[in-house]
């Protein structure tokens, strides 16, 4: 389904957006983490069972990653976003099956003053597994344009 772009200034504060979702495999928790996390937990079934999860766990920034993807799809910047910062939390680990979507709410939005096309927001989002349980808080500090 396409999604109507909208212009920095259709954005209102409280608006709320939901990703499609996406399906974590075993194989993709072990592609990421052997390039990017090579941590025993995140690349072998048999090593994560000794370890604090007890079993095979994406990385968060795996997560992460993830839920930067869903959150382009889903947030319809017409001129695109630039992150100027982010404050991640991460909640519950993802395992492989688990089925994650994204829930997006726009906290605040300032307009520069000095420098009229560009516009300041804040939005939160959810990562949120097939149980409606909250995987990773990401709220971003960005900017978008006019």
């Amino acid at each position: 389904m396409k999604i109507k772009k909208m212009s920095a200034d259709e954005f209102k504060v409280g608006q709320t957006f939901k990703s499609h979702t996406l399906t974590i495999t075993a194989d993709e928790i072990k592609e990421f983490a052997s390039k990017y996390d090579p941590q025993p937990f995140h690349l072998d079934e048999e090593k994560a069972k000794d370890s604090f999860f007890k079993e095979l766990v994406a990385s968060g920034w795996h997560t992460a990653s993830v839920t930067m993807r869903l959150w382009i799809d889903s947030i319809p910047f017409e001129k695109g976003a630039v992150g100027l910062g982010v404050n991640l939390e991460w909640k519950k680990p993802v395992r492989p099956g688990d089925v994650l979507h994204v829930e997006s709410t726009i906290k605040e939005i300032k307009p520069s003053k000095s420098r009229p096309e560009r516009v300041y927001m804040v939005i939160e989002s959810k990562a949120i597994d097939q149980n409606n349980e909250i995987c990773e808080i990401m709220t971003a500090n960005l900017m978008t344009f006019r």
